[in-house]
């Protein structure tokens, strides 16, 4: 079985108003509705959601295209995408 890529679910990253010590599951595989947030569409694709525990309370930028180095969060690789 091959390995399935991400779908890009968006090219520009999505704000979430994170609290401390909160624990967040970010979509990787790009099929959620509820992005940039897990909703189990992943299911039967092989891929999983990543765990990302905020630090502090305010606002987290999570990658919407999927391709970001340093997942869950943007590292600006959507303004490389075509």
């Amino acid at each position: 079985m091959s390995e399935q890529l991400p779908i890009v679910a968006g090219k520009a990253p999505i704000k979430v108003t994170v609290e401390a010590g909160k624990d967040y599951y970010w979509c990787s595989c790009g099929k959620s509705s509820k992005q940039p947030l897990c909703d189990g569409s992943h299911k039967g694709s092989g891929m999983a959601p990543m765990k990302y525990t905020a630090e502090k309370d305010g606002d987290a930028w999570f990658c919407a295209c999927k391709q970001s180095a340093k997942s869950p969060m943007c590292d600006g690789s959507h303004k490389k995408l075509a």
